[in-house]
Parts: structure tokens; sequence; C-alpha cells
């Protein structure tokens, strides 16, 4: 068996697909599958990770020469709105081009029921889901690091933080308020910036964020982040799956997430606290030079709402208690065990058995 692995834009695109592609190279090496990181028909499998033109192009010499094509489905249009800047006017043209491309994939991989049910609008073709999984092994030793990064930026336990790009999407209104209501408290978002890659809206919120409210920009150690960390808040209003709150809850740190779909499969008040969401936080999915975003809002018109940002001050005051946090951080690794790697692979192997 030899797996034609294809990234495309490897080398610029960071984040959530990344890491996933990361962890699928990692899964395919622990079940011994053989594969290129270039895009090649000469393989039994072609496997795309992000169907932008070439692996298009790809895809339709492979339908033609009889390779199987699997097609990871990381983008939406409903994912890619509050993004960067000019991803909202980009939404709305996105999806049909998603359409065509994901139509010409024999199997289509979800990283969650929630993005399989949004996938199944946009193409008749077969899907599964697999997680991302969480690479625990790149987490080892985290805890070392408390000491160093709690002096670096200034943090007081009980801290609450977030991990990845700071965008709007994943709820950086909803953050900085929360923050702004919970003064006591320190909040900390690390993760890129790329403030040339914002919106006004976006930069306006960073800059305004109360004192207690850091932004640290990349991380070269993002162990330290979970080591600093003390309550995993994910205020986000859409997510194919969210690697960096699996990484939180393997580390054993206990996560308060806005109650969305994608978040279905976690117990409320067992594995996590659930929010749920605030139509003032939606902003009508539009930053103000990024171009409309009615693509990326008309799909969340249809979300319960709620008065989030208390919802959230409540469950941060419910985390001072140490015990509390203990008894969830606890509950949320044993749940993660469920994703990480080496449970996950074996699903590549039968899925491509089955397509060759």
């Amino acid at each position: 068996m030899k797996v034609s692995h294809y990234f495309e834009f490897e080398e610029h695109v960071t984040g959530g697909i990344a890491a996933s592609v990361d962890h699928q190279r990692k899964m395919l090496d622990r079940v011994s599958i053989e594969y290129t990181t270039e895009p090649t028909l000469d393989a039994d499998v072609l496997h795309l990770n992000v169907m932008g033109p070439r692996s298009v192009w790809q895809a339709r010499r492979a339908r033609k020469a009889g390779v199987p094509v699997v097609a990871h489905t990381h983008v939406t249009a409903e994912d890619f709105g509050d993004s960067f800047r000019f991803t909202n006017a980009l939404a709305r043209p996105l999806k049909p081009y998603l359409r065509r491309a994901y139509g010409l994939a024999d199997l289509l991989v979800c990283p969650s029921e929630y993005n399989r049910d949004l996938i199944e609008g946009y193409a008749d073709v077969p899907t599964t889901v697999v997680s991302n999984g969480v690479d625990t092994e790149k987490l080892a030793g985290f805890e070392s690091l408390e000491a160093e990064y709690r002096e670096r930026y200034d943090l007081s336990p009980p801290t609450v933080f977030l991990v990845g790009h700071v965008i709007k999407r994943k709820g950086l209104e909803t953050f900085v308020e929360t923050a702004h209501r919970t003064p006591d408290v320190d909040f900390v978002w690390f993760g890129p910036i790329d403030r040339s890659l914002k919106g006004r809206d976006t930069t306006r919120l960073i800059d305004e964020a109360p004192s207690n409210c850091t932004f640290t920009g990349f991380v070269d150690d993002i162990r330290g982040a979970y080591a600093a960390g003390d309550v995993f808040c994910f205020p986000t209003h859409e997510e194919n799956e969210g690697i960096a709150l699996l990484e939180a809850m393997a580390a054993g740190k206990p996560v308060v997430v806005r109650d969305i779909e994608t978040f279905s499969w976690l117990a409320d008040g067992e594995e996590c606290l659930k929010v749920g969401r605030d139509a003032s936080d939606d902003n009508s999915g539009c930053d103000d030079d990024s171009g409309r975003g009615d693509a990326a809002a008309g799909a969340r018109d249809d979300r319960p709402r709620g008065d989030d940002v208390e919802g959230f001050v409540e469950a941060i005051d419910e985390l001072r208690d140490a015990d509390r946090r203990a008894e969830l951080g606890a509950n949320a690794a044993e749940r993660s065990e469920a994703f990480s790697l080496s449970a996950i692979a074996e699903r590549y192997r039968s899925l491509y058995a089955d397509l060759a």
C-alpha cells in the first residue's frame, strides 16, 4: 500500500489544518503505511488535504487513471468566515468551488460529525468521520514549563487561556469582554496575531483589551501555554473539531466552550462547561474592512441565543474553585483518550484498504 498524501500550500498554511496533516502522517507511520508528500498517480490512493487548484487538477487526473481519491474536508465556507482579512468576502464563492472540488473525491474524510453534516450539503460523495486526533507526545513534559511561562507573561492562577490564531471566529470579542467583566483574573491568548492579515475590528479588540488580557503572539514552545493556563476558554462560533481543545483536555485542563453543535459530544457539567450564544457577538459575520460577510453570517443565523458573555463569566467564577477545576480536568483528560493518535491510526489503514 502506497499513498500520495498531498498538502497543497503546505509551506504557507498553519494552525489546525497543518496540525491535522502532521497528525495524519504520524498515524500513517504508526501503522506502517508507505506514503509520499508529493502529488503523484504512482500510488494506490491519492489523499488530498486542501482542495486548491493543483489538488483539483490531480484529482481529475486520478479519476481518469482509476486511482481512488480521498479528500479531507478541513475547509468549509462556514469555517472560513471571520478568520482573516477578506475571508468573509471570499466565503460566498468558496462554497460552489468546494462543491465541485469535493465532488471529485471517492471518499471525503470529515474531522467531526458536525463537519460531516455540513459537507453532505456540498457533495453527493461517501463520507467518513476520522478525528484530527491529539498528539499527546507533543505535550510531554509540559508541566515543567509552568513557572517559566507564568513569569514570562506575569500570570497568576487561576489563569484563563486560549491557544491558536487570534481571529474573530474563535470568539475574540467574547474572550475580551469576559476579561473586562472579570478584572481580577488573568486572561491570556497564546498564538499568532498577524496584524497585517486582520481587519480593523479585530485589531481594535486586541488594542482595547483590558490590562488583565494578554495576547502573546507566536509562542516558541506551545507546551508552555498548557503549563501556564488553568482554564481553557473556547468561545468559538464555528469549528470543524478543535485540536487545541483536545490538547487542553489531554493536558487535564477544565474547558469552557460555547454551546455549538461541534461540541455536542462533550457532556456539559462533567467533561466541560457549556455556555449559550449571544446574538450581539455575531457581528453579522463581517469585519470592517474584509468585505460583506453574508455567506458566513447566513450559515449561523439559526444558532440558539443566550447571554453568552455573562455565561462565560459565571463559568469562570465556578472554576475559581480548585477542586472543581481538578474534577472537570480529570474527566476531560479521560475523555480525550479516545482521540489519541494511537486510538485513531488504524482507521486510515482500513479506509485506504477499502478504496484500493
